[in-house]
């Protein structure tokens, strides 16, 4: 063993002996370890980011939407479906259908009407914009929002649509930054709203999700979906003095009231609600019931097909097998520049057994074995590979916090990839080096010594 200790101790002399050569034939391996790292912490960071988003998206959730027609903004190919779909009646997306939802779908788990507005928040002189969001208690259950401090929604505040709400981080700091929140009021239009809750702060921005149902919950404010349509704003609502045969909808016990020929001489957004989401219980579930929703729905809006179903988790998850496919070709990328590092460090072996064979010759003819000669080689280039492995971890993760910080892309740095990446290092020294190491080991002394 001290046999072998020395010949390390040799290999360790000659890198010292020719530093800069060394370092030049390291780099290879440095820059690939550093590029092996940070693509990796760029992957992982982008398949953090969706998790996140398919957290706040929600589980196992379907997202109907109602489908606002411009017929100004329309081609001429699709005036005449659009007059089709004048002559039909729809109620539009309402909370009636919410409520049958609820009754008739089985894998249904919890669902939630929601209806919003973009106006300002007034509190003691202090105006600052915010939206408004009506929805139900399953909400916060469905987006997995917790509360820092109060409560939520009870089922006489939504039956009655009692003027309470829960307000996001961004409102509370704006606000109630020195007093508490609860029990305080915020006007919302004209209307003062009690607080009951504070939402714990989200660090995501998600504002180009908001289509698959995302919303930025620190600037919102939550009340009741009844208190919403009773105190703000309802769209299903006319006056029947103004227009002949109404229509009287009923949904969690609100009643409104619109009018067919409304829908033929406005292009203004005659649904009630600006989404229902619903959530059911298992993965498995997402698609029959999405198709028992689709006709359901046709069968309540009459044929008019004025809504669209979407599953934000199919969609996210559609987009993390992309970047998956991504992150593979960067990785794969990377992991060339440590196949080229390990290239350099064979050629820089064999021309340093050329320059040293009288050393070799030396050392054989004063007792050295063909193993000392292989041990002493195969140092020098495993005592490289790794020193650059060392360097380049340290480069890949200053890399990539330059990374997050220059670009705003999310890296995670995990244990994973640093010992796959110095571990690869390691290995290359080993399999570049031997070849080398045995062809030194192999010289004739008698012609070492006499190599000129």
């Amino acid at each position: 063993m001290h046999r072998y200790f020395h010949d390390i101790v040799i290999a360790f002399e000659s890198i010292m002996s020719n530093k800069l050569k060394s370092v030049l034939t390291a780099l290879g391996i440095i820059f690939g370890v550093a590029a092996v790292i940070s693509m990796l912490a760029i992957g992982k960071g982008a398949k953090q980011e969706i998790l996140d988003q398919i957290k706040m998206v929600g589980v196992n959730n379907i997202v109907i939407t109602p489908i606002v027609e411009d017929s100004a903004n329309s081609s001429d190919e699709n005036n005449q479906e659009g007059e089709k779909q004048k002559n039909k009646f729809s109620p539009g997306l309402t909370l009636l259908d919410a409520e049958s939802i609820m009754k008739i779908l089985p894998s249904v788990e919890r669902i939630s009407p929601e209806i919003s507005l973009n106006s300002f928040v007034v509190q003691n002189g202090k105006r600052s914009s915010a939206k408004v969001v009506g929805v139900l208690k399953d909400y916060f259950g469905i987006y997995n929002l917790d509360l820092v401090e109060g409560t939520y929604f009870n089922h006489y505040q939504e039956e009655h649509g009692l003027p309470v709400c829960i307000i996001g981080a961004n409102i509370k700091s704006r606000f109630f930054n020195q007093v508490d929140a609860i029990g305080q009021y915020v006007k919302f239009g004209n209307t003062w709203f009690r607080i009951i809750g504070v939402l714990r702060r989200t660090n995501l921005t998600l504002t180009s999700f908001e289509n698959t149902g995302v919303n930025v919950y620190n600037d919102n404010i939550y009340i009741p979906v009844k208190t919403f349509l009773m105190r703000i704003e309802n769209r299903a609502l006319v006056n029947t003095k103004a227009f002949q045969n109404s229509i009287v909808i009923r949904g969690f016990g609100f009643v409104s009231i619109r009018s067919s020929s409304a829908t033929q001489n406005t292009n203004s957004n005659y649904h009630q609600l600006d989404k229902i989401v619903v959530q059911v219980k298992e993965s498995e579930q997402l698609t029959p019931s999405t198709e028992v929703l689709s006709r359901m729905m046709i069968r309540r809006h009459l044929g008019v097909k004025d809504f669209e179903i979407t599953i934000p988790e199919l969609l996210l998850k559609q987009q993390q097998r992309t970047k998956d496919i991504f992150n593979i070709v960067l990785g794969a990328i990377a992991s060339i520049s440590l196949i080229v590092g390990g290239i350099g460090i064979m050629n820089i072996m064999f021309a340093t057994v050329m320059e040293r064979i009288k050393e070799i010759g030396t050392r054989m003819a004063i007792g050295a074995k063909k193993k000392d000669i292989v041990i002493q080689f195969l140092s020098e280039a495993i005592l490289i590979s790794v020193s650059g492995g060392f360097i380049g971890v340290f480069l890949g993760v200053f890399l990539a916090k330059i990374i997050q910080q220059l670009a705003g892309i999310q890296t995670i740095i995990s244990l994973f990839a640093v010992v796959i990446a110095f571990g690869v290092s390691a290995a290359v020294g080993v399999v570049f080096g031997y070849t080398p190491a045995k062809r030194a080991s192999e010289k004739d002394p008698i012609e070492s010594l006499r190599y000129e």
